[in-house]
């Protein structure tokens, strides 16, 4: 996979940001997609099939590009014990619980809200980076954690139904098993990393998601329409392999403080599609915990790309 441009020029600035724009979308969609598709499949083995497919075609697409395919051969060579096994955590924490507790949250709350829910993600790592990595906050980034909360309270909208609760909290808990992956993938130095490891992770937590589906006598039905396999397509595909290659390949050519400050566009392109695609739509409340949760995000990585280039906080 070629990187894109040094950020140098004007070109390079505008495809970068055509290819966050266009992964960021992508994912979002991935919500949409999931939800039509909960009609017809249960949640496990959707999500399982689903990262097994991504995983294969992310192997393929590592394996067309001679240099791609000697890094992958040569991190693999480097690998030991432990490192698979922290391998296979991430993929169990990042695959398996948090899509598999994300797509049980959807069949009870929307996909907007789910796709909110799950990106306070950041937020939560955050929060947790004093403890986690001995990062210490700033009082904007303070500032920004408060209105992330404030917003993650209003987001839980649902609070006349028991039946819509407990979909907000499994969103949460999606959440936070991603804020885990991450803190993890920060503390280990791993000799793989990029679409390399996103291939073994969702290898690994999709072979899980398929035996628990098996435990659990979650099975994929008999028959599916023409739609609905069209619509799984998209979700492994487009959705799942293209997004994280177009997000890793955004991270090349812009860094990761610019790529994570365009993330809270996922859940406002979920909302605009979910809308159009499926008539969704959002309390005033959640609206606006959604908002205070796009401006939190804004503010912890507008604080943190200033800290890397030494500028004052205001």
């Amino acid at each position: 996979m070629k990187p894109l441009p040094a950020n140098g020029s004007q070109q390079a600035s505008w495809l970068s940001t055509a290819t966050l724009l266009g992964a960021t979308f992508f994912m979002g969609s991935s919500f949409v997609a999931g939800k039509v598709l909960l009609r017809a499949v249960p949640p496990l083995p959707l999500v399982g099939w689903r990262f097994l497919l991504a995983a294969i075609f992310t192997g393929a697409l590592l394996a067309m590009r001679p240099a791609q395919r000697a890094q992958a051969r040569q991190e693999f060579r480097e690998l030991s014990w432990r490192d698979w096994a922290v391998v296979a955590m991430i993929g169990g924490l990042q695959t398996t619980a948090v899509m598999g507790l994300l797509f049980w949250a959807m069949q009870s709350i929307s996909a907007g809200q789910a796709a909110i829910l799950l990106f306070t993600n950041p937020i939560w790592v955050a929060a947790l980076a004093p403890l986690a990595l001995k990062e210490a906050l700033s009082r904007r980034s303070i500032l920004a954690l408060a209105l992330g909360f404030v917003g993650v309270i209003l987001a839980i909208g649902s609070l006349g139904g028991q039946h819509h609760i407990t979909g907000d909290l499994l969103g949460l808990l999606s959440a936070l098993s991603w804020t885990l992956a991450t803190l993890i993938t920060k503390r280990v130095n791993l000799p793989i990393r990029g679409l390399h490891l996103n291939a073994w992770q969702m290898l690994i937590g999709s072979a899980l998601l398929l035996f628990l589906a098996t435990i659990l006598g979650q099975n994929w039905p008999a028959s599916l329409s023409l739609n609905d396999w069209l619509w799984f397509v998209w979700l492994a595909i487009p959705a799942s392999a293209g997004s994280f290659g177009l997000w890793f390949l955004a991270l090349q050519g812009s860094g990761a403080a610019r790529a994570s400050s365009f993330l809270f566009l996922t859940p406002l392109f979920t909302v605009i599609l979910s809308h159009w695609t499926l008539g969704e739509t959002l309390s005033a409340s959640q609206a606006v915990g959604g908002i205070l949760i796009g401006l939190s995000l804004y503010m912890m990585h507008a604080t943190s790309s200033r800290l890397r280039r030494k500028e004052p906080l205001p």
